[in-house]
Formats: C-alpha cells, structure tokens, sequence
C-alpha cells in the first residue's frame, strides 16, 4: 500500500504542476479608477512643497502641545481599538494564506472500555479498535478563487493600516484644535476678569457720583448691569475651561485633571506662508483616501471569488494510517492502510444562488467606487475650506487687531474727556464696552487662524511621513 501511494505520487505533483501552470483567476484586476484631478487648488496663494510633508512635531512646536499628543498617541482608546483591529486583519491576512498549503488532519483512537470481534481485515479503521491516521485535502485553485481570497484580505488589511493611520492624523488634529481652544477661553476668561474690575471701578464711582447727585439712579444701573454681565461671563468661562479640559483628558486616555499650559494663544506660531501643494499629491498622501481605494480593491476581488465559486473545486485528497483491534498488532505491516485520489465539488443546485452571489459583489464594488470618488471629493473641498478660512481669518485677524487698537485710543479720548467735564461718563461706558467686545472677537479669530492652519494640515494628510509610519 506504501509502495503504491509513493508510485502514484509524482504524478500527483505533475499533476499539480500542470494544473498551476495553466490556471487562471476569475474575475477583473483592480486598476485605480480614472480620475479628474485640477492642476492646482483653487485657493492656494503660496506655491511650495506642501506642509503635509512636515511631521507633526516640527508642524506644531508648542513643547507643551507635543507632550499632550505624544500622551494622546500612547494612551488615546480609539487609536488602541484601531491598532488591535490592524493586529486582527493580520491576522486574517495569514489565514488567507494558509489556504495554498496542504490541509493536513490527524486522529487517534484508544479503545479503553473494550473492543468488539468480528472485523474483516486487521487495517480496518473503526471506533472499537486501535488506530491513528492522518488526511490531506489540497485544493488546487484553478479559477483563483484563493487567489482572490488573498488580494481581497490583503487589500482589507491595507484598509485598516489606512484608518489607523486616519485615525493618528485625527487625534492630532483634534487634541490641537482642543488645546487652542482652551488657550483661547483662559484669554476670554482674563479679558472678563479684566472687564469685571473695571466695571467694578466703574460702579463704586457712580455711586460716589449718585450720592453727590452728578448722576441719576438710570447711569448707576447700566454701570451694575455692566458688571452682572462680566461676572456671568466669567462664571461662563470657568466652566468652558473644564469642559474643555475634559474633551481633551478623554482624548488622552485619562480621567478628568487640570492641563498644564505654558504658552499663550497669541504666544503661539503661524507660519508667513502656508502651501499646500498639488491636488495629485492628495491621493497618495491622505488616509481615508486610501482606505477608501483598497476597499474598492477588496471589493473587485470579491467579483473573483463569488465568480470562482460557481465552477468546480478541485482538490487532492489522501489518507494514510495504521488500525488493529489489538494494540499489539498496531505496527505490522498488514495493519496499514491508505488511499489517494483526485477530489471534485461542483455547485448543483445552489448555482442560482451563487450567481446572485456574483450580482450583490458586483453591486458592493459599485458602492466601494461611488464611496472613493465621494470620500475625494470631500477631500478637495476640505482643503479648499481650509484655504479660505486661513486667508479670510489672516486678514480678519489683522483688522480686529486694528479695530482694538483704535478702541483703546477711543477709550483713553472717552476718559479725558469725561475727567475733563467735557463728556458724560455714558461714553466711557460705550468705549469699553466696544473695546472689551472687540478683545473677545480679536481673540476668536486668532484661535480661527490657528485652528484653519491646523484643519489644512489635516485636510492634506499630514501626520508624518508614510514610510515612518509603517516603519513604527
């Protein structure tokens, strides 16, 4: 029996050869799909090499801010879900895989309750007497369905590398916007401590002015509404503040705690110019475009494997072994066994089934394609938003601070006057309302511009170099 399985041996494996040689995969090949592309983007001002090739590190140089996402990337949940989840198709990855290897099984059996007479050859193998074997089952894809298998788990993993990597970009992007924020309530909160002293100086005088009858009770009032007003602003900021301040502990993996900060939001760097590069560069850069490709990818493979599963399965089957009713008897030469052959599954009445099988892959690839072309249009436009809100907020910027300075010079004029008895003190009043309102705006459009610097960075698929990133 040995004799005649290795005999028949290779011609198995010549067999298999031949078969290989002559296979082919069902289905199409993924090609990136024919794309409309503009040679620049719409709102660029400053020509360059595109800030996205900056790792982030040298992006955002607030030391503080570096600390609080190098904590954010150790300890963040969501970045920690995504990481396992790459670990989980890797491991999908290499099951794929393992379907081009034989499929080899082996048993055993022991009968300790007793055995049964009566058998017609001593190499019988049943469950009352002796016996261990071992099977193989060797599929031969000849329609590439295995083949397909692994390009769609390959492409799947590629997917999830992609969101990982989305989800990186993300989390630095959000711990900085959350942390100008923040830098941006702690200026609001000063400029309304500031407002409340004033209009704390500012009431004790009208009522020093009320009791020797220079005022009425009607200037007195807007005075004390003033001051109410800075006191529920302050109380506002305050808990903004630990809001805020919890957003950003979540982010970083810990429970709520006071952020530490060092530098102030004007304290902080915009760079004088801002390129973002070519549109092209996008495709290859940002991560949900990415991941978007290789699920269309993963999809038109699938067209493979549904399309493979309709023809038939051929496979190389063989079992060997050894069985006795007596344990004695177990290795002699007349208590093996052994066979080998030519396996074939062909799909009957399930056919229709599979052929609708075939229809919904080819429908998901449909969906993949309209999901990558949509995921880039939103793209394009992310950075087109990007673009203009850092040029409007640049020039907005510069007129608020303009606008505060003139009301500074207003209320100095407004005071001087008013101690001078030329004016009442109803436009002091006005001046620093004007002014403390003005300080609040001058501060939300410096956090814009910073925030919009950031949203570009994001928008292009900054991070750091994707060769670094695989390479972690």
């Amino acid at each position: 029996m040995m004799l005649l399985f290795q005999q028949h041996r290779t011609r198995i494996t010549i067999l298999l050869l031949c078969l290989f040689l002559t296979a082919c995969a069902m289905g199409p090949d993924y090609r990136r799909p024919a794309l409309e592309v503009n040679e620049q983007f719409r709102m660029t001002e400053h020509e360059g090499e595109s800030i996205a090739t900056l790792p982030w590190w040298e992006f955002l140089q607030d030391e503080t801010l570096q600390k609080l996402i190098l904590e954010a990337l150790m300890n963040n949940q969501d970045l920690k879900q995504a990481t396992a989840l790459v670990e989980e198709f890797q491991a999908r990855s290499h099951i794929a895989r393992m379907d081009f290897l034989p499929k080899l099984d082996g048993s055993v059996n022991a009968p300790f309750f007793g055995t049964l007479g009566g058998f017609p050859r001593a190499g019988f193998p049943t469950d009352f007497n002796y016996f261990g074997m071992g099977t193989l089952n060797w599929e031969i894809d000849i329609w590439g369905r295995i083949r397909r298998s692994n390009e769609a788990a390959r492409a799947d993993l590629f997917a999830q590398e992609e969101n990982r990597r989305a989800i990186i970009l993300m989390l630095i992007s959000t711990v900085a916007q959350t942390y100008f924020d923040l830098l941006q309530y702690d200026m609001q909160r000063n400029i309304a401590h500031r407002a409340l002293a004033s209009w704390e100086e500012s009431v004790a005088i009208s009522r020093a002015q009320l009791k020797g009858g220079l005022i009425s009770r009607l200037d007195l009032d807007q005075f004390e509404a003033e001051r109410a007003n800075a006191v529920a602003r302050l109380a506002e900021f305050d808990r903004l503040i630990v809001n805020k301040e919890n957003e950003l502990n979540v982010l970083l993996g810990r429970n709520p705690a006071p952020i530490i900060r060092a530098q102030s939001l004007i304290q902080q760097q915009i760079p004088p110019e801002i390129p973002a590069g070519l549109p092209s560069e996008l495709l290859q850069r940002r991560p949900d475009i990415l991941q978007a490709e290789q699920a269309l990818s993963a999809a038109t493979a699938r067209i493979g494997m549904t399309k493979a599963m309709r023809f038939p399965r051929f496979s190389i089957t063989g079992l060997m072994g050894v069985a006795s009713p007596a344990l004695s008897n177990l290795l002699l030469s007349d208590s093996d066994f052994g066979t080998g052959g030519v396996g074939l599954a062909t799909p009957l009445f399930n056919a229709t089934i599979l052929g609708f099988e075939q229809r919904a892959a080819e429908a998901r690839v449909t969906q993949a394609l309209a999901n990558y072309r949509q995921t880039i249009l939103l793209a394009f436009r992310e950075v087109e938003d990007a673009l203009i809100t850092i040029q409007t907020a640049s020039e907005q910027r510069k007129a608020r601070q303009k606008q505060v300075e003139a009301l500074r010079s207003a209320l100095h004029v407004a005071d001087l006057r008013y101690k001078s008895g030329i004016t009442s003190y109803v436009d002091v009043l006005l001046a620093k309302r004007n002014l403390f309102e003005a300080e609040f705006s001058l501060t939300e459009t410096h956090r814009l511009h910073l925030v919009s610097i950031v949203q570009l960075y994001k928008a292009l698929g900054g991070g750091w170099p994707h060769e670094n990133e695989t390479s972690e």
